[in-house]
């Protein structure tokens, strides 16, 4: 899927109404959607905590903190990419701590093609995050699969005392011979004699 028609979802953290509506302007829906708005940590929290986001744009500083805690926590979940917007005279300070993390972060004011560009930044980083996501799936069903046919193979050494070879040979023919995985063939095994 290109990028022009990938859409992604966003949460805006901003004691300020103002910056919200402005941004609003720059994530066009057919692009951005939802956009959620939280207006503090806390309320971003709770958000977060019913739903994920592919972005969290977080307006520092905010009512109940700096947000700074919060990108860092929102980067550790590996899935989502924060962006911190600073007040330009703490941002070396801002980046140093938050740069380990995975943090972006950008000082204000802003301008329009900065904030382009940082947007396509962060959706390049969601697609890189998007294909680490599919690969350990790939590998974590592969782990599965594979502690599946182990189950299945030791059943039929104590089942019907073949040996760990004849058993490898047993399950992979049958799943030649039926046209299906070894997974399929494996779970009927352990259906039979479990």
């Amino acid at each position: 899927m290109s990028l022009e028609m990938r859409v992604y979802s966003v949460l805006l953290v901003s004691s300020s109404a103002g910056f919200c509506d402005t941004m609003r302007t720059l994530l066009p829906e057919n692009r951005y959607s939802p956009v959620k708005t939280a207006n503090s940590v806390s309320a971003a929290k709770r958000i977060l905590a019913d739903r994920s986001f592919d972005f969290v744009i977080v307006n520092s500083p905010l009512t109940d903190g700096t947000g700074m805690q919060l990108s860092m926590d929102v980067a550790a979940g590996r899935s989502t990419i924060p962006l911190l917007l600073v007040r330009g005279d703490i941002y070396p300070e801002v980046f140093d701590r938050t740069v380990e993390f995975g943090v972006y972060v950008l000082s204000k004011p802003l301008s329009q093609a900065t904030t382009a560009v940082a947007l396509a930044w962060m959706a390049a980083s969601r697609e890189r995050l998007r294909q680490s996501e599919k690969k350990e799936s790939s590998f974590e069903e592969k782990m599965a699969e594979i502690r599946v046919v182990n189950r299945a193979k030791w059943l039929l050494i104590s089942e019907l005392n073949m040996t760990e070879p004849e058993a490898h040979r047993y399950i992979e023919k049958q799943a030649m011979d039926r046209c299906v995985s070894r997974r399929v063939v494996a779970e009927d095994i352990i259906r039979t004699y479990s």
